[in-house]
């Protein structure tokens, strides 16, 4: 027992998305695809924001975040699966195992907050227009911008702390990267205060922006409806369609992995997950905001046309 608990102490072997060689090169061309389009969209996002004054608005500087975000949150899992699948080394030491738990669950965290912030803005901006800018003030955006990030710190660390404390009876993780379920699953230690901790985050931190974001939602839709014209309602839903998709993509998995009772929970199932919210809900929102949206496409058009531009 004693051996086994310092090897595990030292190490962890990430056991990854497939055991099987044949299917890691298929693994490692898409995954690579889809980090490049990831890293791509969001930088562009965020480029096109900061370089179009037109865009400064509230909802654009959330979007900003968010594509930051999303970029991080990516960064921070597919590089290392990519180099342990290139490199055939799947091991993974204690404190960056334990550094990487701390930065997935940051800006996860923060991720969901600003999505709901999203949400509030949304409302604000359909159910209060006369007095958007002067409930959106520079102060309370940077607030609601901000506060996500201190809070998800305090979070992350204490998950952290609670983690290290744990004493481990094996050292491979059914993962691709360093999640708090699977490594409580190694631990031969009371898991109880996790596992509470757990629940309590996961109650803040996922239900309590889901249902603030559906009474927004009710909100809003019932101030559309309200609308004398059906052009003013299609354009009102088509502003908020592209959120509702992302909080479909990102609520949709994360309560499956953190909500719902262990005894339905696989190892399959939350890789499956955690594949959407760290890969594909990061590569996607880029397409997701700018696909119907006509000022975010023209700064992008703008950008790109300044890039092709020789300076004289």
């Amino acid at each position: 027992m004693e051996g086994r608990n310092e090897t595990s102490a030292s190490e962890f072997i990430l056991l990854g998305l497939s055991e099987k060689s044949e299917q890691e090169t298929l693994l490692f061309a898409l995954f690579l695809c889809m980090y490049l389009v990831t890293v791509l969209g969001n930088l562009l996002i965020i480029l096109a924001i900061g370089s179009d004054t037109h865009l400064h608005t509230p909802m654009y500087f959330f979007l900003a975040n968010l594509s930051l975000v999303d970029f991080c949150l990516a960064t921070n899992t597919v590089p290392k699966m990519l180099v342990s699948i290139q490199t055939k080394s799947k091991s993974i030491s204690y404190p960056c195992c334990l550094i990487q738990m701390y930065f997935f669950h940051f800006f996860g965290i923060v991720d969901s907050v600003l999505i709901a912030v999203m949400a509030y803005d949304r409302f604000v901006a359909i159910c209060h227009p006369l007095h958007y800018t002067t409930i959106m003030s520079p102060c309370l955006c940077g607030l609601l911008a901000g506060g996500p990030w201190g809070f998800s710190c305090f979070i992350s660390l204490t998950h952290v702390l609670l983690m290290a404390r744990l004493v481990f009876c094996g050292n491979q993780i059914p993962h691709y990267f360093c999640d708090l379920t699977p490594l409580l699953r190694l631990s031969c230690t009371d898991t109880s205060v996790n596992k509470i901790f757990v629940l309590i985050v996961a109650g803040m931190v996922i239900a309590t922006p889901f249902i603030c974001i559906l009474a927004s939602y009710a909100r809003i839709i019932v101030a559309v409806m309200q609308v004398p014209s059906a052009g003013g309602r299609r354009k009102a839903f088509s502003t908020c369609s592209s959120h509702l998709s992302v909080v479909a993509l990102l609520y949709g998995t994360t309560i499956g992995v953190y909500l719902c009772p262990s005894s339905v929970r696989t190892a399959v199932k939350e890789k499956a997950s955690a594949v959407m919210y760290t890969a594909v809900t990061p590569m996607l929102n880029p397409f997701i905001y700018s696909l119907r949206n006509r000022d975010l496409q023209g700064a992008l058009r703008k950008l790109m046309n300044r890039e092709n531009t020789p300076s004289s």
